[in-house]
């Protein structure tokens, strides 16, 4: 078989949606197709189903999976799914399988994403020691940072998404002593993510006894994805609870951040990631986020100097799986 049919296979598993991707060695998309992740029971039956029209040959896989990679296998983080790289080399039959987590892919495309792929919520004043951090909101809350020298990526991924959630202000501890009620523990993840939104719209609801009005509390209860409803009525502004989630959303979703570029010393730049910040970037827009990034006390001034991005571009969790493999092809044949 000639080189030109020779593919890269790359995929972005998540809750939601799971998208997968052929690629030429070259890193030009070929083919690409999104699925309902919830609609297939297991992993397997999705990539047979993507596979069974391709003949060409898959030479390398990376499969971004939203989920700790232990033992070249994912429990996959809000969804029924393990997902093994034995099981997929038996789908693929042939060529390296690489499994990462889906933050850790959106890293490793940072390096090559175009200035249209991001909107910039500060320029910052970079300081040159090519370190940068990820966040992203998506159905969970995941974290990772990357360190580029001398043309040479690596990236890393962590579980900062589960840490405790340490408010900042009266009303967040009123919000955290609300969850208390019904969670053992209350992560990041379950306040800054879109699982979480939830919650925070109950906190203002239910436990602030917020009046909502007839025609959103019904979408809301209707939906089979609240968290789309009360987005929309909060930038719609025909909410009061909806606004205040959003409100108060956007400011933990802040203060986490800094905390990440303070652990990881990010000073090269933050990207935000995952689906929460496309749908809600005027609200980032806004000085709140920026206020609660900032405020870090005796290191504010430092804060102020890291550039803050919003990544735009969709696929980039694929799109990072893929370069990736490029990588580790590359590495192969050096």
């Amino acid at each position: 078989m000639s080189a030109s049919n020779l593919r890269i296979l790359a995929g972005d598993i998540g809750g939601t949606k799971t998208t997968l991707g052929l690629f030429d060695l070259a890193g030009a998309l070929l083919r690409q197709d999104t699925f309902e992740s919830q609609d297939y029971e297991v992993f397997e039956s999705l990539l047979g189903e993507f596979l069974a029209s391709e003949g060409d040959r898959v030479v390398h896989t990376c499969l971004a999976v939203a989920g700790p990679v232990v033992d070249e296998s994912v429990d996959v983080t809000n969804l029924p799914w393990v997902v093994r790289a034995a099981n997929v080399r038996s789908y693929v039959n042939s060529g390296p399988v690489h499994l990462i987590n889906d933050i850790e892919a959106i890293a490793w495309a940072i390096p090559s994403l175009a200035p249209e792929d991001l909107c910039t919520l500060r320029q910052g004043d970079p300081e040159g020691n090519g370190v940068r951090a990820v966040i992203a909101p998506g159905t969970g809350l995941g974290e990772a940072f990357l360190i580029e020298q001398e043309g040479r990526v690596v990236a890393f991924s962590g579980e900062g998404g589960h840490a405790n959630f340490a408010p900042t202000n009266e009303l967040q501890i009123e919000l955290l002593r609300f969850l208390l009620g019904d969670h053992d523990h209350v992560s990041y993840e379950r306040v800054a993510s879109g699982s979480g939104i939830p919650h925070l719209y109950r906190f203002f609801r239910d436990g602030r006894r917020m009046e909502e009005t007839g025609p959103v509390s019904e979408r809301i209860e209707k939906s089979s994805d609240p968290t789309r409803v009360i987005l929309r009525a909060a930038l719609d502004g025909t909410s009061a609870p909806c606004e205040k989630t959003l409100g108060t959303f956007v400011s933990i979703l802040g203060a986490e951040a800094g905390n990440l570029a303070l652990r990881a010393m990010a000073t090269e730049g933050i990207y935000l990631g995952g689906g929460i910040p496309r749908r809600i970037l005027p609200a980032l827009q806004q000085p709140a986020f920026l206020e609660a990034f900032d405020a870090k006390g005796r290191f504010t001034g430092l804060m102020r100097t890291i550039p803050v991005h919003v990544i735009i571009r969709e696929d980039v969790a694929l799109f990072g799986a893929a370069t990736h493999a490029q990588s580790k092809l590359s590495a192969s044949t050096a």
